[in-house]
């Protein structure tokens, strides 16, 4: 366990999708390959919905911050997509099967469990597609819960990092952030937060080391 006076920081906040789970183009893969998506069109949406010069009001954005439901999310997406062969896409269930193997990372998971347990708090900042999180994990894994559709704000947006800092009553220097999606990272770092992109535990792990956390 680390020396209290060494550590740089009092909390690690952590995104779930992709950082605590398998990478999100694994289990989105898993899930094209098992519909016989037509790839073309998922990532034509995707992009116009996710990416830079997107609208303000995208279904994506929307669907974040708990403004659009599920359901209609749902049919959207489905009117947007077919198969490889031009077949339709059953809207209803669709994000629950997207996300079917987006297991948890075990070394993440073990990873947060140590940290806690030296002391250091702990807080999931999640972009929410829905609510099909491991609720009783995440209260054994987080000392906070930021969730985008509970809070009606999204990342890469400074307000759901101030947001989370008020909660925690700690000075954005004295936390450090991880997430997958470089956007998200910076836009943690625009506020004054450590942050890192994430790639796998090891070297998330020798980030949190840098910073004197070694549990």
């Amino acid at each position: 366990m680390g020396n209290d006076d060494e550590r740089q920081i009092d909390a690690v906040v952590l995104d779930w999708g992709g950082v605590l789970t398998v990478s999100v183009p694994r289990f989105v893969e898993d899930w094209m390959r098992t519909e016989n998506i037509d790839r073309d069109r998922y990532r034509t949406t995707i992009r116009g919905w996710m990416g830079r010069d997107a609208l303000p009001d995208n279904p994506v954005a929307l669907l974040e911050t708990g403004a659009l439901p599920v359901a209609e999310f749902e049919r959207l997406l489905a009117a947007e997509l077919m198969t490889a062969d031009g077949g339709e896409i059953v809207a209803k269930g669709l994000l629950r099967r997207m996300f079917g193997t987006a297991n948890t990372d075990p070394a993440m998971v073990e990873l947060v469990r140590e940290v806690r347990a030296s002391g250091v708090r702990t807080v999931l900042l999640s972009n929410s597609w829905g609510e099909g999180y491991p609720e009783e994990l995440l209260l054994e894994l987080f000392d906070t819960l930021v969730i985008s559709g509970r809070v009606g704000l999204r990342k890469p947006d400074p307000a759901i990092f101030t947001h989370t800092l008020d909660l925690l009553d700690l000075p954005a220097e004295r936390c450090v952030f991880f997430d997958d999606m470089q956007v998200n990272v910076d836009g943690a770092k625009a506020v004054g937060l450590h942050a890192h992109l994430h790639t796998d535990a090891d070297s998330t792990r020798a980030a949190l080391a840098d910073l004197g956390v070694k549990p």
